[in-house]
């Protein structure tokens, strides 16, 4: 009896949080199209779009920064954005030491050195403990048809990749879990990404993101496809005269020759010899700067943000220093 009780109730419970998109005509295209052009039956579309969930979040888990009496105030904006990531180094190298051999194999394979593959991990999913906090299927959807603006397209493109996915790796798409954008898994593959860039790095015949060997195997494909060149240097931090700099354009997105860079000097070893970006770090005070190679640049594909690419480089790096001391050379 209790669990008929139970049943029902959450029966309403989803039926009363449901949106049925069937009786939109943009959405009637769209089932169409999926159904003749790539296979789907008609009565399975009609079930998935007919019960939408209305609220797709699942949970809410705060992490970052807190901030008291007025400390944010008083913070450059890298130390704002940093402080969530940087400190994930003991999970990094855990991660690092329990899947040696995977990313050793990735390593020997793609050319990516395994710091910066568990780096990205960290960064995107916290090590696989936080893969996303909405249903993909039912996001998405809000986002292809609720709002008629320029993205619009672009998250139905993301819709078809999704429902093309679920059929190949025979999942229901309902179930898949991921972020308020439809990003996917350990690597936070959008499903246009994923279809492109995930691997089947366990050989077990199917690609999926939410497997910590097939994640693996494919951010280093995805870096080693955008031109990862192995062994050499990510990022060097750099000397400049003042506290505040202003004159160049900085950025990903701007290069130059290191001898056109009067009174700029690497403060360490810089194993790269080729055009440089300049990546401005805004601290409480002062400006920190820094030379961006090739490897910097690449980063920057996987999210086109020159922040983003600087905390995978330095929690690269402190993962790396750290399981040396712990463990030795990987």
């Amino acid at each position: 009896m209790k669990k008929v009780i139970l049943f029902v109730t959450i029966f309403l419970i989803t039926t009363l949080n449901a949106v049925d998109y069937t009786k939109r005509k943009s959405v009637k295209n769209f089932m169409h199209t999926m159904q003749y052009r790539y296979g789907f039956k008609k009565k399975t579309l009609e079930k998935w779009f007919k019960n939408v969930r209305k609220n797709s979040y699942i949970r809410r888990l705060r992490q970052g920064l807190f901030c008291y009496g007025g400390r944010c105030d008083s913070m450059g904006s890298w130390d704002i954005y940093s402080y969530q990531f940087l400190k994930r180094v003991g999970g990094g190298v855990y991660f690092m030491h329990k899947f040696h051999d995977t990313l050793k194999r990735a390593y020997k394979r793609y050319g990516v050195e395994p710091e910066y593959i568990v780096a990205t991990i960290g960064i995107e999913s916290e090590y696989g403990v936080m893969r996303g906090d909405y249903f993909v299927f039912d996001r998405l959807v809000h986002l292809a048809f609720d709002k008629n603006d320029r993205r619009a397209k672009f998250y139905r493109k993301q819709l078809i990749a999704l429902l093309r996915l679920s059929a190949r790796e025979k999942v229901n798409p309902k179930k898949i879990r991921g972020s308020s954008s439809g990003a996917i898994g350990l690597a936070q593959f959008i499903p246009t990404t994923y279809k492109r860039f995930a691997v089947d790095f366990n050989r077990d015949g199917k690609k999926q993101m939410n497997n910590v060997v097939d994640a693996i195997g494919s951010i280093a494909y995805y870096y080693h496809k955008h031109g990862w060149r192995k062994g050499q240097d990510v990022a060097v931090r750099v000397r400049y005269k003042g506290l505040h700099f202003n004159r160049l354009p900085t950025g990903y997105n701007h290069r130059y020759y290191r001898k056109n860079l009067d009174g700029i000097e690497p403060r360490d070893d810089f194993n790269y010899h080729g055009m440089v970006s300049l990546i401005k770090l805004e601290r409480s005070g002062y400006d920190e700067l820094w030379y961006g190679g090739k490897n910097f640049y690449v980063i920057t594909r996987y999210n086109q943000s020159s922040y983003y690419a600087m905390a995978v480089h330095q929690l690269a790096q402190k993962i790396k220093k750290s399981y040396k001391r712990r463990y030795g050379k990987f």
